[in-house]
């Protein structure tokens, strides 16, 4: 997933509560599945930052060597500002972009 091109909102929205639970039939299924893609994406995000970040390490013990990066700050601000990873995953829910399953299906199946 390109969290870049998401059309998730930066900030927090009031929405319907009967929009979360019409592809599950329960609420606090559908609360689950989000946070469990929530925890996906946050773990991506952090991933691809600190393989991205990891080319300015260095190896020196000396704090006094210590300067500032200009590319590496705006790495992160960049990644600031992308949307949180909670609301990434209630806009692809919403979305329908989400599979998930019930273990109910799997043993039927």
């Amino acid at each position: 997933m390109d969290f870049k091109k998401t059309t998730a909102d930066n900030s927090t929205v009031t929405r319907d509560i009967r929009q979360f639970d019409a592809p599950t039939g329960n609420i606090y299924e559908s609360v689950v599945i989000i946070s469990k893609r929530a925890n996906q994406v946050n773990s991506q995000i952090k991933e691809e930052l600190s393989a991205k970040l990891q080319e300015f390490n260095t190896h020196n013990d000396n704090l006094e060597e210590v300067f500032e990066n200009r590319e590496q700050i705006e790495i992160s601000k960049h990644y600031e500002k992308l949307p949180k990873s909670t609301l990434i995953a209630v806009q692809e829910f919403l979305d329908d972009s989400i599979y998930f399953r019930t273990a109910a299906e799997e043993a039927s199946n």
